[in-house]
């Protein structure tokens, strides 16, 4: 039977904390995700829907980018991809009369986990200027309501729009197809706040910014470094790929500030090992490094090999860097003169430690390291990254099986909308192809990523703003800049499926555009449709719902995007490279009230400070194609991408009947790498890491395991002891002592920085109980989005300009108000 949503908010004062897990999954958590599956969705509903995730006849999860093998097990899915499944195939809804019965206000009172838990949303709404309440609006309204902005814009820069990692491939691709029809780059997404900074140390270093292993690289590798992340929680299936490496052999070195249950031991609850046995251990060496001390790490490793090499030789494949990279000289000088006090000072492990894991690479056939956010948000994770590859570089570990980096994303198509083109910094061959595809003229000036397109809305340079799934008041940093920022904008339109914060703060006028999910039924053009995602390791796969979606009312992605893109481009026919020939349905439609596209182009001004805007001009010529044909035949969107994407070539054909793409990658596939030179880089980074003032604290924003991203399933965090609340920041016992404090006490936490005209800044986040918890001294860990509001704008990684959300000083301060 199905639970009624919840009446009221998490309440912390029924807090309490037990000792953290040494073992992840097992039974337990096979009966949570029951639990969660059967309260959302009934029991008969929720066996005949997780029996298709991530199948080759079923749907994708929308849960993490994890690949699946070729031979799929019946359970393909893990607890918090159950969890993300039940959130969205609930039974629970959020109609007119929802928003009739709760105003704004009243909404945004409450917390991130009541708004998710209400359900699914079914027809779109609009909340008027002024208004109290949402109200009902039809599609159509709501959609010329778009268009007609769009079109009015005096500067096409002054649109954002954002895009989240759950959107498919075809609707990625029509979306930036529609944002540069515009004129405009403006293409922030959620891998601006992750892996951007992979993706900047990778496309520098190596040629191409993805990971160069598969799934079978995982389970073929001799030694697995995984640093910085905590796939029990984040991507559970992972758990599965390094038992199979372990039982082949594989060493694995754990490398995190918190010790973590997944990588302790795994309790695989399909096979009797898991169930009877006791489980595997996984993590051969658990290195508890201190924040931001990992460039520190792999350049003691490095330096390690470097000089093992100068006393005894043979460690190094010299063959593979004579043959294969460049700038060799500059890093073995830079990682020479790196004094062992100072590696030690960063990493607050111990020389002899580290030269055992140096030892470790250094014995390894085979060696590949994965991470996630603990590497990718700091000031210097581009170039802690860029170090990581120096030392694959150094024992030619790029390009041969069961070695390489990976870069383990988070949200199930992040990396294929990237792929698709969303990128305020699109390469100059991916614009020249989609002009000749689409008879049209691309903008070529760059747009916003998240943090500028923020500081634009704050500074009132952004008249629009749309995001295509996600919950970008959340999940971005600094929230209440956010919120003031997103209240200045006109117009906000948010493409969802549920309800979340981002509905409740909003522009002065607001429209919600409730859509379809991974496990809907997609039914158009008198036929099911299906569309595409792509995992963390560039494979390609199809995805189709079979649930009655909760609502007639509902459009695909797909079909929204195309509309528009029928309302703001309605100038050619099919095929028709001239524009002659026009679409009667749209063109000269008076009853659409679409004013006439301005004839002059616009000046530029480059994105930066408050008075210049990432626009580039409205187009005089638009991108030609048949937009109710796309909106009805997703199989025509994917021969455009053919037609634009290399690598995707035969791509109706190969995905037919559950089989899957892999796209090309030059390093992986050829040692091919398309850096100016042909050579994979080495480079010389100069050593950075935090210090830490006295009295202060670095804190890191983390997930709990009843979490992905800002969906909160549950009140929970059963790994790290922590039940029935969120609002904790977990300090080690010495350093509580140390600062004057108890188990227990409720302190606010307040964030320390020197902006950006010089001035002292800080941010407070108010009530969290502190718990003792084995983190390194100095550093403490704190739940997002509750503690987003810390992560200052003006902090940002270099180069990336990803938000540094795990090194923020913070101090601690009486309450100021209770729990």
């Amino acid at each position: 039977m199905v639970s009624k949503p919840p009446r009221t908010d998490i309440d912390e004062s029924r807090l309490r904390v037990t000792d953290p897990a040494r073992v992840a999954v097992g039974v337990p958590a096979v009966a949570h995700a029951l639990q969660m599956s059967i309260e959302q969705m009934g029991v008969a509903r929720s066996i005949r829907t997780l029996a298709r995730v991530n199948q080759k006849d079923g749907f994708d999860c929308p849960g993490c980018a994890w690949p699946e093998e070729d031979k799929r097990h019946v359970a393909e899915f893990c607890e918090n991809g159950a969890k993300a499944v039940a959130e969205e195939a609930t039974l629970r809804r959020v109609g007119p009369e929802f928003f009739a019965a709760h105003s704004v206000a009243e909404l945004a009172e409450h917390d991130d986990w009541w708004l998710g838990q209400q359900g699914r949303l079914t027809q779109p709404m609009v909340l008027d200027e002024g208004a109290t309440h949402y109200r009902p609006i039809s599609w159509d309204d709501a959609l010329r309501e778009i268009a007609t902005h769009l079109r009015d814009l005096a500067d096409p820069g002054d649109a954002v729009f954002y895009t989240s990692g759950r959107t498919s491939n075809e609707a990625a691709f029509l979306y930036q197809l529609l944002v540069r029809g515009l004129g405009t780059n403006n293409l922030p997404d959620c891998s601006n706040m992750c892996h951007e900074s992979s993706g900047s140390a990778l496309t520098e270093t190596i040629g191409i910014g993805k990971g160069t292993v598969s799934i079978d690289d995982i389970h073929r590798a001799d030694l697995l470094i995984v640093a910085g992340q905590n796939p029990g929680t984040n991507h559970p299936r992972m758990l599965s790929a390094l038992e199979k490496a372990k039982a082949g052999g594989a060493r694995i070195i754990a490398v995190n500030p918190l010790p973590e249950a997944g990588l302790v031991k795994f309790q695989n609850p399909q096979t009797v090992r898991g169930v009877l046995l006791g489980g595997t251990e996984l993590a051969d060496r658990f290195l508890q490094i201190r924040l931001g001390g990992d460039q520190a790490l792999f350049q003691a490793i490095g330096k390690h090999l470097l000089e093992r090499e100068a006393a005894v030789g043979g460690i190094l494949d010299r063959e593979f860097i004579d043959a294969h990279t460049s700038g060799f000289d500059a890093y073995r000088e830079t990682v020479t003169a790196v004094p062992w006090r100072e590696l030690e000072a960063a990493t607050g492990l111990a020389e002899d430690v580290l030269r055992a894991v140096g030892d470790d690479v250094a014995a390894s056939s085979a060696t590949i390291v994965c991470w996630a956010m603990g590497l990718t948000q700091h000031k210097h994770s581009v170039a802690t990254l860029r170090d990581v590859v120096n030392v694959l570089l150094l024992r030619g570990d790029i390009g041969r099986p069961g070695a390489g980096v990976c870069p383990v994303r988070g949200h199930s198509n992040v990396q294929g909308d990237r792929t698709m083109g969303i990128y305020e910094k699109p390469a100059e061959a991916f614009l020249e192809a989609l002009d000749r595809e689409f008879s049209f003229t691309a903008p070529r000036a760059h747009g916003y990523d998240t943090v500028a397109a923020i500081r634009a809305m704050r500074d009132g340079a952004v008249s629009f703003f749309m995001g295509m799934g996600g919950n970008f008041v959340s999940a971005t940093p600094d929230t209440a800049v956010v919120e003031s920022a997103m209240r200045r904008v006109a117009l906000t339109v948010q493409v969802s499926t549920k309800l979340n914060r981002s509905h409740v703060v909003t522009g002065r006028r607001a429209l919600i555009l409730p859509t379809l999910g991974r496990t809907d039924r997609d039914r158009r053009g008198g036929r099911e449709q299906r569309v595409t995602v792509e995992d963390s390791m560039g494979a390609v796969h199809s995805s189709r719902g079979r649930l009655a979606p909760p609502s007639d009312e509902l459009l695909s992605e797909v079909a929204i995007v195309a509309r528009l893109c029928g309302m703001l481009f309605p100038g050619a026919a099919p095929g028709d490279a001239d524009g002659s020939a026009t679409d009667p349905s749209h063109e000269g439609d008076p009853d659409r009230g679409l004013p006439e596209r301005p004839a002059a182009d616009q000046p530029h001004r480059a994105p930066g400070d408050a008075d210049e805007r990432a626009g580039s001009r409205h187009p005089a010529d638009a991108p030609r194609a048949d937009w109710a044909a796309l909106e009805t035949d997703y199989a025509m969107i994917r021969a455009h991408i053919q037609s634009v994407i290399p690598g995707f070539d035969d791509f109706e054909e190969r995905i037919d009947k559950g089989r899957t793409l892999h796209l090309p990658n030059g390093p992986r596939d050829a040692r091919r790498f398309a850096t100016p030179d042909g050579t994979a880089r080495f480079t010389a980074n100069p050593l950075e890491y935090p210090r830490i003032p006295p009295g202060r604290l670095l804190l890191q924003t983390l997930r709990s395991h009843d979490q992905y991203n800002t969906t909160i399933y549950g009140k929970d965090d059963r790994y790290r002891g922590i039940h029935q609340g969120r609002r904790v920041v977990m300090v080690h016992p010495d350093d509580i002592a140390e600062l004057g404090w108890r188990d227990g006490d409720v302190v606010d936490l307040v964030s320390e920085w020197t902006g950006d005209d010089g001035t002292q800044q800080e941010r407070r986040a108010p009530a969290f109980r502190i718990v003792p918890y084995p983190t390194p001294r100095g550093n403490a860990a704190a739940y997002y989005p509750e503690t987003n509001v810390l992560v200052p704008l003006e902090s940002v990684a270099d180069v990336s300009g990803t938000p540094t959300s795990k090194s923020i000083i913070v101090r601690l301060e009486p309450a100021t108000a209770p729990v």
